[in-house]
């Protein structure tokens, strides 16, 4: 179906004609992300400024179509694509201010999330997410996934470090909850909307059977399903509207920009890893750890440590841990010298009395730090790099309750067995209970496509039910997880979400089968398979994380841009398909 003409009437009017696409290679280019997930755009907007996008809401809204929202693209679960309009960032998002001598500081949402870092690094201060992604990923989809990372746990994301935002609702019309006149104006404009607000967080108190449930599921890492615990941890209806959006990946509005609480950066950090003989013990150890002054605690299985012994400076050792083997990669940091050492003596004290295969001391030294967590980071890549051709790599994503913790991770490395995922491997951020599994997977094949259903289900029968655990801990719903989310949280709950959606998104224009669907197969369509090209980029995975470091970002397609378009271009010659006009176009 093709977009209303008035609508694209009015497009034309306003916005430059060399910020919109709707050719071929820039449908397919454009609206690719780092997901396993492929939907052709029929318009891609570049926009510039907030007036352009409370412009293509209120036209959105008047006529009836869907809009999706996008920064960075390096989102996992599909929540970056759209068969409609995609309203991609400009250049001109990228405004950093930084307030009260760098203890809050105010981003517009295309600033990357390094960047506003290293804004920081003098002043000791960071923003409390630190997703893997960091390098690439964008502020507004920071927020807008409620993303978090190996170092902020539960307590420094962006929901926990949130200090004011500005967005715009579904009909164009823009809050700032930093700006008493804008504040005071939006409670007049919008009284309704948040009196409705104000009601359903009173109910929601009010039901100690819901409130109970809300409040044991963020104790855990949680992002599946919208952020109901702001209708308990606040009374004022903008307070909770603002959170809310933090994790609503785009389906309830869009997020101008967000003021962000920081958190100590410590200049004095000390990094140890320590292999435990089996899962049982390594997960003893975590429960120990939580009590201590950690930052991070890092677990690779044996599967993990496996996939990156081979890569260049690699303990020799590693090769030779036993098949239970389990490790621990811990970091502490602090304001001096003399606090680093104390903390040091206490972790080690902590965990001398269990058994280790071997240890790795803990070390300052730059050389050791790198090499710790690069054993760590390069896990998910090495995966990518030994895949058959054809293969897509998914990184799945959920959380165990602590106690529960070793015996979730046994059952997941079972049913990895169990469904033939041989080449899976599994790591996570165990204080939080918080496990990453790899695994690859063909899409190009009817009983393949079978085999990831009737897995996928059983994990999410696994954590959500059996251990009351969290589907989504930190990559967000997406499509992925979206048909699981009432499993997860109950009719009640599940209800509760849908009544937040339609109020703020009457229409349901706001990135439609994200976080919320009504199709129980949404998670199983429009699967994006990764065919043979060229050697050269067959390993790639369209992560995106080349994008910002590019030499010819910017001027041209991005390097990602590039693979997708031959990759097409080959799989449609070998379809016998003309791709004379691709090819042209590509040149």
């Amino acid at each position: 179906m093709s977009l209303p003409a008035a609508f694209l009437s009015a497009i034309e009017q306003q916005i430059p004609s060399q910020r919109c696409f709707s050719d071929p290679l820039s449908m397919l280019t454009m609206g690719t992300d780092a997901s396993f997930y492929r939907l052709l755009p029929k318009l891609v907007i570049r926009v510039e400024s907030e007036a352009e996008v409370a412009f293509i809401l209120q036209q959105a809204s008047a006529h009836q179509v869907a809009v999706t929202f996008r920064a960075a693209g390096t989102s996992l679960s599909g929540q970056a694509i759209s068969d409609s309009v995609l309203i991609v960032l400009g250049d001109r998002w990228n405004n950093k201010e930084i307030l009260d001598n760098g203890r809050r500081i105010r981003l517009q949402p295309g600033v990357i999330g390094a960047h506003a870092n290293q804004a920081l690094a003098h002043l000791q201060r960071k923003i409390g997410p630190d997703p893997a992604s960091i390098n690439a990923a964008k502020i507004g989809g920071i927020v807008a996934n409620n993303s978090s990372g190996m170092c902020c746990g539960t307590a420094q994301n962006s929901y926990q470090t949130l200090s004011a935002m500005r967005l715009l609702l579904a009909d164009g019309s823009a809050v700032d909850s930093a700006d008493l006149v804008s504040v005071s104006r939006f409670r007049h404009s919008h009284r309704e909307l948040l009196e409705q607000l104000s009601q359903l967080a009173e109910a929601t108190r009010n039901n100690s059977e819901l409130a109970a449930k809300i409040k044991h599921k963020y104790r855990l890492k949680n992002t599946t399903g919208l952020s109901l615990n702001a209708l308990i941890d606040f009374t004022d209806p903008l307070d909770i509207l603002t959170h809310l959006m933090v994790g609503s990946e785009g389906t309830l509005g869009f997020i101008s920009s967000v003021t962000y609480d920081t958190v100590p950066d410590y200049p004095h950090k000390a990094t140890a890893l320590v292999v435990f003989p089996d899962v049982e013990t390594c997960c003893q150890a975590v429960v120990v750890l939580k009590q201590q002054a950690v930052s991070a605690v890092e677990l690779l299985d044996r599967r993990s440590l496996r996939s990156v012994q081979h890569m260049a400076g690699m303990p020799d050792w590693i090769e030779q841990l036993s098949d239970s083997a389990c490790a621990l990669l811990i970091e502490t940091n602090a304001p001096d010298e003399s606090a680093l050492e104390q903390q040091l003596q206490q972790i080690n004290h902590a965990i001398e009395h269990f058994p280790k295969e071997q240890h790795i001391a803990f070390s300052q030294d730059p050389a050791v730090y790198e090499l710790l967590w690069r054993m760590r980071k390069d896990t998910f890549p090495a995966v990518g790099a030994v895949r058959e051709n054809g293969t897509t790599v998914i990184i799945e994503d959920v959380t165990f309750p602590l106690e529960h913790l070793a015996a979730g991770v046994n059952r997941l490395l079972a049913l990895l067995d169990e469904y033939h995922y041989d080449e899976a491997v599994l790591f996570g951020h165990a204080l939080e209970g918080n496990l990453h599994f790899v695994f690859t997977q063909r899409f190009d094949q009817p009983k393949e496509i079978a085999r990831y259903r009737v897995f996928m289900e059983a994990v999410s029968h696994l954590v959500a039910v059996e251990f009351g655990g969290s589907l989504k801990a930190e990559h967000g719903t997406g499509r992925n997880m979206a048909p699981f989310v009432e499993l997860e949280w109950g009719k009640d709950a599940y209800q509760l979400m849908w009544q937040i959606k339609h109020l703020l998104d009457p229409q349901g224009i706001l990135n439609p089968d994200v976080v919320l669907s009504k199709d129980a197969g949404i998670h199983l369509k429009n699967l994006k398979s990764l065919p043979a090209a060229n050697s050269l980029i067959d390993k790639c995975i369209e992560c995106g994380f080349c994008e910002p470091v590019c030499p010819a970002a910017g001027l041209t397609l991005s390097p990602r841009q590039r693979i997708v378009a031959w990759r097409a271009i080959q799989e449609q010659k070998r379809q016998g398909l003309d791709t004379s006009q691709l090819e042209k176009d590509f040149q």
